[in-house]
């Protein structure tokens, strides 16, 4: 590639879509997105800090929600800038290379994060069927092993198709279709060769967000098998009780994602008014979920844990998308 062609592609820059039509409201707009954006930052900083600093839940379970509200509170940073920047009336324009570098933290953090989600649910699968070697098999080396584990498969295998977008002609008008990007988003304004982009992504949407939603199922079968067979009632409630909030969890990232992926799969031709609710929906706006797990895993540790989370309950659940493929 030439000199002056590189410094083309440099230049490169596209037109970030905040709400059509809502122009005239941005300043308004702006105030729940800020706070909303606020409390998840703070939320998942909060938790994090409770978790390094009571010991009473320097515990398997609680180190995965660590994991899920780090995942979260990156997300959320990875995105902040452009969705508050469009709404504070700074900036509409991003630059090829700072979007390739969102595209990449995005779509890993989503994989990174339905990568904690599977480790959670093996976690409660074996605290409830197997509660006799629950520490023996979850032991801190073995979490350290599973973390690097996700982190390796969430970056390491995305590189190849993130990279590749730096290289690609851009010929079709450089309007996004949210207030991010997304890979899906790059490959509708390429004019290159995008085939191994699009088998490659969807094979990684198959070998992540759909084998890791199977195992998470049949983890919950093998755990609802298991519950039937104690006898109590009472010991019954007590051990779906602490799946309950994992399971919220799961529904609220995968649902919305499933619907994201129809909608740039098959709703090409709908109006960017279908396609900007969707993605605004899955990014800024968070869900009741870590400080609930800290109540609802473990409701022993509620009164340990400070007042704060206790009382407050913030919504601290970050963006998440896994929706690669074309």
């Amino acid at each position: 590639m030439s000199v002056q062609s590189v410094s083309k592609v440099n230049n490169i820059t596209f037109l970030l879509t905040g709400f059509p039509g809502l122009e005239q409201e941005y300043p308004w707009l702006s105030i729940p997105f800020s706070c909303i954006y606020a409390m998840v930052l703070s939320g998942n900083c909060l938790v994090l800090h409770v978790i390094r600093t009571e010991p009473s839940l320097h515990q398997p379970m609680f180190y995965f929600l660590a994991m899920l509200a780090l995942t979260d509170l990156c997300m959320g940073l990875s995105t902040v800038h452009t969705v508050l920047g469009i709404l504070w009336g700074l900036s509409q324009e991003i630059g090829l290379d700072a979007c390739i570098a969102q595209t990449f933290f995005v779509h890993g953090l989503s994989c990174m994060e339905s990568g904690v989600l599977l480790a959670m649910a093996f976690d409660r699968f074996t605290a409830i069927c197997n509660p006799l070697r629950y520490t023996s098999i979850l032991t801190n080396t073995r979490i350290i092993n599973m973390g690097m584990a996700i982190v390796g498969r969430s970056f390491l295998f995305i590189t190849a198709p993130i990279v590749r977008l730096k290289f690609f002609h851009y010929c079709r008008p450089h309007i996004l279709s949210h207030s991010f990007c997304l890979h899906q988003d790059l490959l509708r304004l390429a004019c290159s060769d995008i085939r191994f982009n699009s088998f490659y992504a969807l094979a990684l949407v198959i070998c992540t967000l759909l084998l890791d939603s199977v195992l998470i199922l049949i983890s919950y079968v093998l755990i609802l098998h298991s519950v039937l067979t104690i006898a109590s009632r009472e010991e019954r409630f007590k051990s779906l009780q602490t799946c309950v909030s994992h399971i919220c969890a799961v529904l609220v990232f995968y649902i919305p994602i499933i619907g994201l992926t129809m909608v740039h799969r098959f709703g090409k031709h709908l109006s960017p008014v279908v396609h900007v609710p969707h993605g605004q929906h899955l990014y800024p706006f968070p869900t009741l979920d870590e400080p609930h797990h800290l109540q609802c895993q473990n409701p022993t540790n509620t009164q340990q844990v400070p007042e704060m989370v206790h009382q407050t309950k913030l919504s601290t659940r970050g963006p998440c998308v896994l929706t690669m493929g074309k």
